[in-house]
């Protein structure tokens, strides 16, 4: 659990580096990093961009309901969006959340009402738009007992 902490705060650290932090010898580290990969607790090594720099200042989430006899084409056009990044079916008054960046508050009109509004069996959105965002790290910890 301490290495999956540390490596998603920083997963560039270099395994000896991890290894001075963990107090963990550098060959165990590694073999115990190949193993959490080769069972897919790590799922890939990443890099987070900041969007902000690139000029995508607006960040939303849209609430979607739609046909359920549509649900795969919807979900396929929904992806080629450029402005959408992630997808996720859900339960609650939408049938799916949708979260979009886009450069100004017009941009994300046109593709809310342009793009997203005009997928076939879209019946309706509706729009929050981000106005701040606190990001926690996420801490993986070993299971405390829930009896306390």
């Amino acid at each position: 659990m301490r290495i999956l902490s540390e490596l998603t705060k920083d997963a560039s650290i270099s395994v000896p580096q991890l290894s001075k932090k963990l107090s963990v010898n550098a060959s165990v580290l590694y073999s115990r990093i190949k193993r959490l990969s080769k069972r897919n607790l790590i799922q890939k090594f990443t890099v987070i961009v900041n969007e902000g720099m690139l000029g995508f200042n607006v960040k939303a989430t849209v609430g979607i309901n739609r046909d359920p006899k549509l649900k795969d084409p919807i979900h396929s056009e929904l992806l080629k969006i450029p402005e959408v990044r992630s997808l996720s079916e859900v339960t609650g008054r939408f049938d799916m959340i949708v979260t979009v960046n886009a450069r100004t508050l017009e941009e994300l009109h046109n593709v809310v009402i342009g793009l997203i509004g005009k997928v076939e069996g879209i019946q309706n959105t509706e729009t929050f738009v981000e106005m701040q965002t606190t990001e926690k790290e996420p801490v993986y910890a070993v299971q405390r007992s829930l009896s306390r």
